[in-house]
Order: structure tokens, then sequence, then C-alpha cells
């Protein structure tokens, strides 16, 4: 069984500040949906709303169309993951993966057969005698999925589950926990201050931001075509430049950015709607790193700029140079490691340029902080 869940102008407020103000979404049956944000933004405050375990101050939450008003966590079709796995350490594997089932009055039998599926279900087989503390950190992770899903839950809401594992854990659990919820069917319901984490185990993901959602999309339109320079900035790496929109149509819209004329496509995009862009607004246009390309030539290019090279830092598969605009606007620009660049050192002025299909413009807003 699985259910959606659908917030309703939810607030929810302690004293004078708000957690969470007017979030609205709706979170289809089966899906994979993950709430992104950085710390302090009400993400887990969302969380512990569907829960159970917060009433909102305003607002409702419907799970399966049935409001969940005055419904405490236990009577929930809900399981939370919480950050800290909150596994009992005295208790073996099974009977940690069994406990919720002892407490509704199942059978030992019926116990033991249920936490035997389920560790066969997070590729746990024969590890069900061993204590918590003989297994590995990805293990546990996987335990404490499986105790969650003992109660046949409709909706699996998990708490910045990864957040103490290294990373090769973090992307090896990621894959583990996208596939289990693919195998279950169940609702995921994911907290995360992890980009890396929601765009690659998510359906859809809610950016907020100071209590409110920012933008509801696929992970590729969040990441290709955000609808708020928040969002635009905290979401991947991004350069913005500040400027001002010169000339606008149906297709495109022409932007001056320290004495540069960039031109990006509009061509129907939400985000860049031709009728919110006015000659004379003011702007910031977004290039991703990995967008901006180095000029193979001097002849005349459209979105062309120089740049002072700072510093090149090796990241593996990309290099990653940082640089500097005569007016002091710092630009990041990332390469495939087999690109050669040789040629730059330090100090030298190079020529860029980027498609204007690559290019975002928005409103001038905040962005978000690093």
């Amino acid at each position: 069984m699985s259910a959606d869940v659908e917030l309703q102008n939810i607030s929810i407020n302690f004293g004078d500040f708000y957690a969470a103000k007017d979030v609205s979404v709706l979170i289809k049956k089966g899906e994979f949906f993950s709430f992104l944000g950085p710390s302090g933004c009400g993400k887990t405050t969302i969380l512990r709303t569907i829960s159970g375990f917060l009433e909102p101050s305003q607002g409702q939450v419907l799970i399966g169309g049935a409001n969940m008003a005055g419904i405490g966590p236990n009577k929930r079709p809900t399981s939370l993951i919480f950050q800290n796995l909150a596994l009992f350490p005295l208790m073996s594997v099974a009977d940690n993966i069994s406990f919720s089932l002892e407490v509704r009055g199942h059978s030992k039998a019926d116990r033991r057969a249920r936490a035997e599926e389920l560790l066969g279900l997070v590729a746990l087989e024969g590890q069900g005698d061993k204590k918590v503390h003989e297994l590995s950190g990805g293990q546990r992770q996987r335990v404490a999925i499986a105790r969650a899903l003992a109660i046949e839950p409709e909706v699996l809401l998990l708490d910045e589950p990864l957040s103490a594992l290294d990373l090769k854990l973090r992307q090896k659990m990621r894959s583990e926990l996208r596939a289990i919820q693919k195998r279950v069917g169940i609702t995921f319901i994911y907290i995360t201050h992890d980009q890396g984490e929601a765009l690659t185990m998510s359906d859809r993901v809610a950016v907020m931001n100071e209590g409110r959602i920012e933008q509801v999309d696929t992970c590729q339109a969040v990441y290709e075509k955000p609808k708020t320079p928040f969002v635009a900035s905290f979401v991947g790496e991004n350069n913005p430049f500040s400027g001002e929109v010169t000339a606008c149509n149906d297709s495109h819209v022409e932007v001056l950015c320290d004495g540069n004329k960039f031109v990006a496509e509009i061509n129907g995009n939400d985000c860049q709607d031709a009728q919110k862009l006015v000659v004379g607004q003011k702007i910031i246009l977004f290039v991703r790193p990995e967008s901006i390309s180095i000029k193979k030539n001097k002849s005349k290019t459209q979105n062309s700029f120089s740049a002072q090279l700072n510093s090149i830092e090796f990241e593996g598969h990309l290099q990653n140079l940082f640089l500097t605009t005569q007016s002091g606007v710092k630009v990041r620009l990332s390469l495939p490691n087999a690109e050669d660049i040789d040629h730059l050192t330090a100090g030298q002025a190079t020529d860029l340029t980027f498609s204007a299909q690559k290019a975002v413009v928005l409103p001038e807003g905040n962005l978000a902080v690093d």
C-alpha cells in the first residue's frame, strides 16, 4: 500500500517565529520526494508535521485523502527514520526490525518471519542474530529502513539519514535507498541539505528557504530551469552576473552585465517568461561552471567576456578554474580532466564564452548564502 500526502497552506510558528509559512504541495502516491534546503529552512519541521510529532499552527495534512488533524504519530500510516537511526544496541538485528510488531502483539514466529523477509529486502540475509554494533554504518542504515517497513507504512519519512556516513558510503546508500523504494513501491519523503542526495534519488524536489517553498519540480528542471535566484545559487554551482535588461522578445532576452552584452534564450521556459522581464529591469544572469568554455580563437562570438585566471583546482574528473573579471566578479569554470589546459597560468587573461541556451535570466533577488 502507498498513499499520497498533501500539505494545504501549512504554517508552523513558535511565538513570533515561523518555522514554516504557507507551505502547500501534493506528493504523489509511490513518489520519491525530497525537501531540500539549508539548515534552519523548515524542512525537518515539515517532516515532523507530516509524521504527527507537531501539529500545524494552521493548514491541513492529508494522507491518502484523510485529514490527519488530532491523529498521533502511532496512528498515522507513516514510519519515520531518524537522523541518528535510534536502533536498540542490546537487541539483535532481527529484534530491532520486529520490535514494532512485538508491541502490536504479533507472535514470535510471525515476528521472526517478517524480520527475515525484510532482511532479504535490504540485502542483509543471515544477519538477524548479530548485534547492531557488529554491523557497518551502511548495514545499520539498512536495518533502520527494514524496521521502518515492518509495520507496512503507506509513507516512509526519512530525516537526513545519510548525514553521518562517509562520502563513499553515502553515495552507495543513495543507490540502495532508491532501489529499495522502487521494490516496495511506497511513498518516500526525504529531508536533506545535500543536493547530490536529492538530485540523485528523487522523482521531484521541493527547494525550501526560510520556511517557504521556492520551487517544486523535477530534479532536471530545478537544476536547469531554476525559478528564483535562491534556487539557482543553492542547487549546484552557478555563476551570477548582475545587470539589467536592454532588450526582450518572445525568444531572447538581452542584458548588460559589467559592460558585457549577453543574450539568453527564453523559448517558453517558465523561469524565463518574457512577460516578467522588461527593459531596464534589474536581473541576475546565471551560467553553470560546466556551461562556460575557453574560446579557442579570437573571432567575435556571442556571450564572450574576459577574466584573469587566479588558480586551478584538480578534482579528479574535473579541473576547476577560478577567475576574476576586470570589475571584480568571481567566475568559476569546470572542465573535464581530459581537456588540456597546460598552456594556462595564474595571472593570465583568458577569453571565455557560453551558449545563450545555457544562460538563465531571473529578476533580481536574494542568493543562497555560501
